[in-house]
This record gives structure tokens, C-alpha cells and sequence, in this order.
């Protein structure tokens, strides 16, 4: 295993990181006995897995149902120098409210210090004012902090850019885990932003966020040869090393091993990559167009003066991918899942707002002529049946 510095924390960060939001038994709170013993022998098997690889990262959250609970009936047996435990719970209004769900996450993992927390999903302005205002949630986890049971303290988002760099510019967190990876680099200056100011910068999801790659199409199967699409994908966040750490959502004890072949690559990497990163530029453009492709997302207008909050730049973008790289089923499951995921992944289908009434808001756009009927080709292409967050099913 490789290790980074996990920015101004000064921990040694492994490159993988074991994610928790696969293995558990529910997405919800349940009982100790009501946990299959298959289903906590194979928890335990994956985090011991984790710990032989050494990926001594592992990560959790109050929202991941009883994956807390589980962890806490294991981490306690390992040895605690050996662990980097981290767990993430969500802002509310109410500080108090968060204060208890923040004592029920402890309380579950049954460790005396948590090495990170997690201010969960700040996603939109209104969330980061609930951490950061006086008296907030921030505020609490800071009490915890002084206490000794929290060591450092970051916040994770799935926000627009400019929202996570105004987080990070707060000077108030000590890392940050978003969104970023080959087909979605756009946080890219939120990156920038948590450089400047020393914090930790893991990246989450990358293989199911990142595509669905571990059940890829075989058109990027062949244009990221001789690597699979994990491995060129990990090895290209992992080539920037502002990234620190990616997390690996393992079901399983050898969910690890497809990832660890990228150890074989970070010393070279900028090599291997280059001939497939233009293999997958030639094929975009040989498929959408040079025009296109270059300039799409020119003079979008943002969601929020759109109409409903269509996010037209997310429908382009999933589009896109299906179009360039056959990415037909990851792009059908995010397009299904707008309107249903809330500050999560925010917008709405095509078929649910007036296209004549958005054109106007495309003025901007070298494409605006075409916008709306490629919105349309994509609601042919990818519409079906609404999609829910694995949270809420």
C-alpha cells in the first residue's frame, strides 16, 4: 500500500479507502439481533481484508443504516493504533438534533476517539450556514473535538462547485471528501481550493459515481486497455496528488483486489495514461462531434434560474457519456434518479418541464438551437422508471 499526508491533519492516508456503505445489513437502524450472522461475518471478513491490504482507513456515516452499529462490533477487537476510523453525520437547523445523532454514532462504533468527522452532505448554501453559523453544528462537533473524541473534522458534499470552495475557504475543516474523477472533473477548483488551504481530499465513489465501472460496457473496456476501467480511473485521480485517498465501497473481501493493481502503476503513471486518455478524446470527439465536445457546456445557465431547477448541464453531461462510451446504464440510473434525490442530486426530467419556456434561458449557449432537441433525444434514451438513492430504498 501506498500513503499520502492527509492534508493539515498530518495523518498518513492509504491511496484506498475502505467506504462502509456496501457491506451493512440495512439501510436503516435495526437491532443487533437482527443482523444475519453471515452477513456480520462477511463485515468483519472485509474489514480484516481491508487491514491485510493495508487499508487501514475506514469509513462510515450515521446515514448508512446499521453500518455503524456492525463496525462497532469489530473495530474495538483491532488494534486502535493501527486505525484511521472516520464516520459522517448530517447538519440539521437544530444543532441539539445533530448533537444526539452525532452521541448515537459514537455510541455505536464504541471507540473512545474518532480519528474523522464528517459533516454530511453539506450539498447547498443553506446546509453550510446550518454547520458554520454561531451556535451551529460545526460548533458541536468542536465541543466532541475538545473532549478527545473527535480528532479532526471535515465535511463531505455533493455540491456545486462554488459551494464546496466556500466551504473549504472557511478555514474551518481539516478535509474534504466530493466528487471527482475521469468523466466528472469539474470540482476540480474545489480541489484547488482545499490544496490552498492544507486540507485532506478524499474522493468518494469513484467507481460506481465514477461510471459504474465494475460492470462496465465493453467499448470503454476496450478503450482503456491494457487497463480495466477501475484501474485507469483510480491510477488518473491518483496521478494528481493533491487526491489523497479513494474510496472503495467493498460488499466483499475481494472487492479490495481489482483496485490494488493500480499500486503497480503510480510510478509511471502519466505514461500509461496518456495514450488511453487520447484513445477516450478521439472516441468523444469521432462520436459527439469536435464543435461539440470542446464547447457543450458554454454559457449553460445554472439551475437556479431555470425552471423546477432543471439542471440541464447534469442531462448534456449523462448524454454525453452515453453517446461517447456506451455508458447507457450508469447514465439511465443518474437520469432516473432526478427528482427523486432531493440536495443529494437535484433537478428534474425532461418530460417534466416546458422545453419552449427554457429556451430563451440557452441564449448563452453556442448550441442553443440544438439543446433542446438533444434534451429530448436524451429523455428517449435514458427515461424509464424513477431511481432512488440506495439510502431510500
Amino acid at each position: 500500500m501506498q500513503y499520502r499526508r492527509f492534508g493539515r491533519t498530518d495523518l498518513q492516508m492509504p491511496v484506498f479507502s475502505c467506504g462502509g456503505m456496501r457491506y451493512q445489513y440495512k439501510w436503516q437502524d435495526v437491532s443487533l439481533a437482527e443482523v444475519p450472522a453471515d452477513n456480520q461475518a462477511n463485515l468483519a471478513a472485509t474489514i480484516r481484508r481491508s487491514l491485510e491490504v493495508g487499508i487501514n482507513h475506514i469509513e462510515t456515516a450515521r446515514g448508512y443504516g446499521s453500518s455503524e452499529m456492525q463496525l462497532g462490533q469489530i473495530l474495538p477487537t483491532l488494534p486502535r493504533e493501527k486505525l484511521i476510523v472516520q464516520t459522517k453525520v448530517a447538519p440539521t437547523a437544530d444543532p441539539q438534533e445533530f448533537r444526539s445523532h452525532l452521541e448515537t454514532s459514537l455510541n455505536y462504533l464504541k471507540l473512545d476517539t474518532v480519528d474523522l468527522l464528517g459533516l454530511h452532505g453539506i450539498n447547498t448554501a443553506e446546509i453550510l450556514e446550518w454547520a458554520i453559523r454561531p451556535g451551529g453544528c460545526l460548533e458541536v462537533a468542536q465541543e466532541f473535538q475538545r473532549q478527545g473524541r473527535i480528532r479532526f473534522i471535515g465535511f463531505s458534499t455533493h455540491a456545486p462547485t462554488n459551494v464546496i470552495i466556500q466551504a473549504c475557504e472557511t478555514g474551518q475543516f481539516d478535509y474534504v471528501n466530493l466528487h471527482w474523477y475521469y468523466i466528472n472533473q469539474r470540482n476540480w477548483d474545489a480541489i484547488a481550493a482545499a490544496t490552498r488551504e492544507d486540507m485532506g481530499v478524499f474522493i468518494i465513489s469513484p467507481s460506481d459515481k465514477g461510471g459504474m465501472l465494475y460492470n462496465p460496457p465493453q467499448r470503454l473496456v476496450d478503450l482503456c486497455a491494457p487497463l480495466s476501467p477501475i484501474v485507469f480511473n483510480d491510477l488518473f485521480c491518483l496521478s494528481h496528488p493533491q487526491v489523497h485517498t479513494l474510496s472503495v465501497g467493498a460488499a466483499r473481501p475481494q472487492d479490495f483486489d481489482e483496485h490494488l493493481k493500480t499500486l503497480n502503476y503510480l510510478d509511471r503513471a502519466d505514461e500509461i495514461l496518456a495514450p488511453i486518455q487520447q484513445r477516450l478524446e478521439k472516441e468523444a470527439i469521432a462520436r459527439l462531434g469536435k464543435d461539440w465536445y470542446t464547447s457543450w457546456e458554454v454559457g449553460l445557465p445554472a439551475p437556479e434560474v431555470m425552471p423546477g431547477g432543471f439542471n440541464v448541464r447534469t442531462i448534456l453531461w449523462l448524454w454525453n457519456l452515453a453517446t461517447a462510451y456506451d455508458l447507457i446504464e450508469f447514465a439511465k440510473i443518474r437520469y432516473n434518479m432526478l427528482g427523486q434525490a432531493s440536495h443529494w442530486f437535484p433537478g428534474v426530467k425532461v418530460d417534466q418541464i416546458n422545453l419552449d419556456q427554457i429556451k430563451p434561458l440557452l441564449k448563452n449557449s453556442p448550441h442553443a438551437d440544438k439543446i433542446p432537441t438533444i434534451l429530448q433525444e436524451a429523455h428517449k434514451l435514458l427515461g424509464s422508471e424513477d431511481v432512488k438513492r440506495l439510502s431510500q430504498q
